[in-house]
C-alpha cells in the first residue's frame, strides 16, 4: 500500500524529499532518536501507541495552522514508515491538503483509502465547495449517498455552499427535500446554509420560509436571513429584521452590524446607519476594523466623505478592502485627485506590508479618472493592471475606459476598444458609448450602440429614450418620432423620473410636477422664491433637455418642476438653516437642474448632495464636485 501511495503522489506533483530514518526523526521528535513506527494492530507496545497518538496530534496541529509544507514532509515520512495509508491518519492528511487549498493531493489520497468515514467525505466536499470546481462538491455528495452514507449537519452546509456558488436552485431544492426528511431539519447551521443558498439563487421568499420554520434560532441564523434581504436589494427589510433580532434578545455580532450598515448604505438611509454606528459604539464594536470599513462605505455612499475619511484614518490595520472603500468613496463623489492620491499612498505603504491593489482597487481609480476626465492617466492605469499587477481587466474596467474615452470625445477610440475586448461587451459597455454619443451628438455611432443594446436587452425603454433625445438634440425630429413609435409598438414606457429625501426617518418621494404632497403649496412657494433669487444671478433656463414640441415658456415650466427640485424645496422648508440635504434620483440629473442647484447651494448656504443614477454630486458654495463633468 505504501508503494501505491507513493506512485499516486508522483502523478499529482512531487513531494518534498522523503525523510529517511536518520534525518527525518527531527521532524517528529525534536532531535531525539526517531520513533520506531509500525501500523496499528502490529504492535500494542506503549511506545507505539504514544508515537501514533503523537503523529495524530501533530497532523491535527498542521490542519489548525494550515501548515502544508510540514504536512507534506510528515506524509512522506508516514509513507516510508508504513503508515501512509492508515485510514485515520490519511483522513487528517486529506484535511491538511484541503484546508491548504491543495485539492489535487487531497483527491489523490481520498481515492485510495477506505471511505466509510463521513468526516472524510465532508473534508473533501468542503474543499471543493470553498475552492471549486463547485460541481465536484455536488458530485462527491451524490457519490457519498450512493455509498450508503447519510449526510450530517456538516455535509449539508458544505454542499449547499457549492449550490450557492453555482446558482443551482434545482439541486439546492433536492437537498432541501432531503434535509426535510432527515433529523437535521431543525439544525441551525443547516438552516443557515439553506437560507444562504435560496438567497444567492434569488429566492428570498423560500429563504424566509426556512427561517420561519426554525423552532430555535441563533445569531448565525438571524445573520443569514438579514444578509439574504440585504444582498437581494431589500435593505429596509434587512434593517427591520435586525431590529427584530435585538427585540428577540439576540445580541448582534460583528457580521450582523456589517450587514446592517451595508444595508443602510444601499437604502440611502443615513440616519438609520448612524443609529447603528452609535449602537456599535455602545456594545464595543467600534474598535473592529470590519465594522469601521462598512461604516466608511456607508458614509461615503451617504455623502459624508469627510466622516468616511476620519474613520479610515482611525483603522488599526488598513486592509485592501478598506483602501478600496475609501478610494471608491472619493471616486463616486467626483474627488478624482483625492482618490488617486490615496491610491499612491496605498502603493507606498503596501511595499512594506505586502499590500497589493486588486481588481476592485482599479475599478475605483479608473472611475476616478472617468469622473475627472483624466484620459491619459486612465490609459496608464489601465495598461499597468496587467503589466505591473498581473490583473486581467474585467468588464467593469473596460466599461470605465469606454466611458472615459466617450466623455472625453474620443468616440472612435472607444468604439475601437470595444472591438478589441477579449470578452463580450455587455449592456454597460454599449450604454456608456450611447451616452457619450448623446453628449457629443454623434448620431451614426449612437445608432450602432442602440442596435447592440436592443440585441442584449430589447425591453429596456431607457436606451430608446436616449437615442430619441439624441435625435432631438440634432434636430432629427423624424428619428425621434420613429423611436417613440418603436417604443409604443413594443409596449415600452419611459421610466418615470422620481426623487426622494428622508426627513426625520420618513422618506418623501416626488415625481415631475408632483402636487400630491401634503405640503405641496409650501413647496411650490419655496420654488418660486428660489427662482426669483436665481434669476438675479443672470440665470436663463436651459430647455434643451425638453424635447416636446411646445413653446419655450412651457418648456421652462416643465424643467423647474423636476422631481429633484421639488425634493430640495421640501428639504429646505423642513430643516433648520445650514442643514445638509441628501436627495436621491432614479435617473440622470438634467443640465438645467444641475446649474440651478449649484446656484441654490450658494444662495441658501447649504451643502446639497444629489445622488443620481450615475454618480454623486456635492453642491457647495455654487460649485459641484463633478466639475460639471458627468
Amino acid at each position: 500500500m505504501s508503494r501505491r501511495c507513493s506512485s499516486i503522489f508522483q502523478k499529482t506533483g512531487s513531494l518534498l524529499p522523503i525523510i529517511s530514518s536518520a534525518s527525518g526523526g527531527h521532524l517528529l521528535s525534536g532531535g531525539r532518536r526517531p520513533y520506531s513506527l509500525k501500523p496499528p494492530g502490529r504492535s500494542s507496545s506503549p511506545c507505539f501507541s504514544q508515537s501514533y497518538l503523537h503523529i495524530s496530534s501533530l497532523l491535527q496541529s498542521f490542519v489548525n495552522r494550515k501548515a502544508i509544507e510540514p504536512g507534506k514532509q510528515l506524509h512522506a515520512h508516514l509513507i516510508v514508515s508504513g503508515l501512509g495509508c492508515d485510514a485515520v491518519l490519511a483522513t487528517k492528511l486529506v484535511n491538511i491538503y484541503s484546508v491548504s487549498h491543495s485539492l489535487a493531493y487531497a483527491q489523490a489520497l481520498f481515492d485510495i483509502i477506505p471511505k466509510g468515514n463521513i468526516f472524510l467525505w465532508n473534508v473533501l466536499i468542503r474543499g471543493y465547495a470553498w475552492d471549486g470546481p463547485h460541481e465536484r462538491a455536488v458530485e462527491l455528495f451524490q457519490q457519498m449517498l450512493d455509498s450508503g452514507l447519510e449526510p450530517d449537519n456538516f455535509t449539508f452546509p458544505f454542499v449547499l455552499k457549492a449550490c450557492s456558488a453555482l446558482s443551482n436552485i434545482e439541486v439546492g431544492r433536492c437537498i432541501h427535500d432531503r434535509v426535510m426528511r432527515s433529523r437535521w431539519q431543525t439544525d441551525v447551521f443547516v438552516g443557515a446554509g439553506l437560507i444562504d443558498m435560496f438567497a444567492k439563487c434569488g429566492y428570498v421568499s423560500e429563504a424566509q420560509e426556512v427561517f420561519d420554520r426554525m423552532p430555535a434560532r441563533d445569531a448565525v441564523l438571524w445573520n443569514s436571513m438579514i444578509a439574504a434581504y440585504a444582498h437581494n436589494a431589500y435593505p429596509l427589510r434587512a434593517l427591520a429584521l435586525c431590529r427584530g433580532m435585538v427585540f428577540n434578545s439576540f445580541k448582534p455580532t460583528e457580521a450582523t452590524l456589517v450587514t446592517a450598515i451595508s444595508a443602510s448604505a444601499d437604502a440611502s438611509a443615513l440616519p438609520k446607519g448612524r443609529e447603528i454606528h452609535g449602537f456599535s459604539w455602545r456594545v464595543g464594536f467600534h474598535t473592529h476594523d470590519k465594522v469601521k470599513t462598512a461604516l466608511i462605505d456607508m458614509y461615503a455612499k451617504g455623502g459624508w466623505v469627510r466622516a468616511a475619511k476620519t474613520l479610515f484614518d482611525q483603522l488599526t490595520e488598513k486592509r485592501v478592502v478598506s483602501w478600496n472603500a475609501m478610494i471608491s468613496g472619493y471616486s463616486m463623489h467626483g474627488y478624482a485627485y483625492e482618490a488617486l492620491e490615496l491610491f499612491e499612498r496605498m502603493k507606498e505603504e503596501g511595499r512594506s506590508k505586502w499590500l497589493v491593489p486588486d481588481h476592485i482597487t482599479f475599478v475605483g481609480v479608473l472611475s476616478a479618472c472617468r469622473h475627472g476626465g483624466l484620459l491619459e492617466l486612465g490609459w496608464d492605469l489601465f495598461n499597468s493592471m496587467a503589466k505591473d499587477y498581473s490583473i486581467t481587466p474585467t468588464i467593469q474596467h473596460y466599461t470605465c475606459m469606454i466611458d472615459l474615452l466617450g466623455h472625453s470625445g474620443s468616440l472612435e477610440k472607444a468604439y475601437d476598444l470595444i472591438g478589441k475586448m477579449p470578452i463580450r461587451p455587455d449592456s454597460g459597455v454599449w450604454g456608456s458609448l450611447l451616452n457619450a454619443c448623446k453628449i457629443h451628438r454623434n448620431v451614426a455611432l449612437g445608432e450602432v450602440a442602440l442596435q447592440k443594446l436592443i440585441e442584449l436587452e430589447p425591453d429596456d425603454a431607457g436606451n430608446y429614450v436616449i437615442l430619441s433625445n439624441l435625435y432631438s438634440i440634432a434636430g432629427n425630429w423624424e428619428g425621434a418620432t420613429r423611436m417613440r413609435k418603436m417604443m409604443k409598438e413594443r409596449g415600452l414606457k419611459k421610466a418615470i423620473a422620481c426623487s426622494w429625501i428622508e426627513i426625520k426617518n420618513e422618506v418623501h418621494t416626488f415625481v415631475v410636477g408632483d402636487k400630491s404632497h401634503p405640503r405641496s403649496a409650501e413647496i411650490y412657494a419655496e420654488l418660486e422664491v428660489l427662482e426669483g433669487l436665481v434669476k438675479k444671478t443672470g440665470y436663463v433656463a436651459y430647455t434643451m433637455p425638453v424635447f416636446h414640441d411646445v413653446e419655450d415658456d412651457e418648456k421652462a415650466d416643465m424643467v423647474r418642476c423636476h422631481s429633484e427640485r421639488l425634493a430640495i424645496a421640501f428639504g429646505l422648508i423642513s430643516t433648520p438653516p445650514r442643514t445638509r440635504l441628501l436627495v436621491t434620483k432614479n435617473l440622470r440629473v438634467c443640465e438645467d437642474c444641475h446649474e440651478v442647484i449649484k446656484l441654490v447651494s450658494r444662495i441658501v448656504e447649504r451643502e446639497i448632495i444629489l445622488r443620481d443614477v450615475n454618480r454623486y454630486h456635492t453642491f457647495r458654495e455654487g460649485n459641484c464636485s463633478c466639475g460639471d463633468y458627468w
